[in-house]
Order: structure tokens, then sequence, then C-alpha cells
């Protein structure tokens, strides 16, 4: 039995509105990630020369860890080097916007926290950062996820949430984690 063009013609524009449907939904739903939680791609390319990482600039050791500036960001900055995270602790206060800033000297890292929503990948040459709001309080284990070499196990960092009555940075704006 042969099918007749108009059944063909009919059964192709079904199927073009299901692909057209289907496209539609996706890029309103992008749309409205984008522009209501502001769910955007990292578009802040930002690098650093890993051979002087440490030696000047924003990740020297006195800048590592969590910083107030004078108009209340907060910042905490890490760097991720085979096998550790320095420091191995950042604190940081529950139910504030808080800016994560993580660099790398030798290889490929990954971070996650667990229980948030907070992961991204630390590329030697560029300064990875993220946005977030913690809202529990306590040690967040911190591991990187992504295979940085035969340590790579061992390699892992705390999270420190404390309620933001018990955020108390010192007089030049650090906030440190105590010896618990």
């Amino acid at each position: 039995m042969a099918v007749s063009e108009e059944a063909i013609l009919r059964s192709e524009l079904r199927w073009t509105i299901v692909v057209t449907g289907t496209i539609t939904v996706i890029m309103v739903a992008i749309l409205y990630a984008g522009i209501v939680h502001h769910i955007n791609p990292p578009s802040n390319i930002e690098t650093v020369d890993p051979k002087t990482l440490h030696l000047t600039g924003e990740f020297t050791e006195e800048n590592l860890g969590t910083s107030i500036d004078a108009g209340g960001q907060i910042t905490a900055r890490m760097v991720a080097t085979q096998f550790a995270f320095q420091p191995q602790c950042i604190l940081l206060p529950a139910n504030k916007r808080v800016t994560l800033r993580f660099a790398s000297p030798d290889v490929i890292h990954g971070i996650l926290v667990t229980g948030t929503n907070v992961n991204t990948m630390i590329v030697p040459g560029y300064v990875s950062q993220v946005h977030t709001v913690f809202t529990r309080t306590g040690d967040l284990l911190m591991p990187c996820h992504e295979y940085c070499g035969l340590g790579h196990s061992q390699m892992w960092a705390t999270v420190r949430v404390v309620p933001e009555a018990e955020f108390k940075p010192d007089g030049s704006g650090r906030a440190l984690c105590d010896a618990r």
C-alpha cells in the first residue's frame, strides 16, 4: 500500500512542530535560569602566571584565606597544588554572599563543596571564581575531584560555615579557621 504524498507532508509537519517545540522549551529554560536565577556560564576570564603565583599578587601566602574588604565583600582565596589546598580550611559566614577564588600553579584540579552547588575546575594560568551563599553551618568537605596525580586521594580541604554572629574577622579584615 503506497503512502500518499499528503500523509508524508502531514507527518513531516508534525515532526517539525515537535522539534521546534522542544528547542523552544530548552531555550526558554536557559533564559529563565540565566535571567531569573542568575545562573550563567563563567565569563570572567582572568589569567595569572602560575610560575609566580605565590610570589606576587592576590595569591601570596598572606592573602590566602577569608577576608572582608572595606565595602563588606567577603572573599576567600585558595591555591590548589599537588596534593594540598592552601589554606587547608576557610572560614565563611552563613547566609551571606561570598566569593571563592582559586588558582593552581601546577596541574588541573577540581573542587566541589559537599551539599552545595559549588563545583568548579581550577586550571593553571587562570583564576576560577564562584559566587555563592552557604545556608547551613558546619564543616563542609571540599575534595579535589579532578585526578591530579598519585596523592589525589588525600587532597581535600574544609569550608567551615559559622552563623553570621560568630563570624568575627580580625582588625585587618581577615578570618581564619581556629584549631578544633
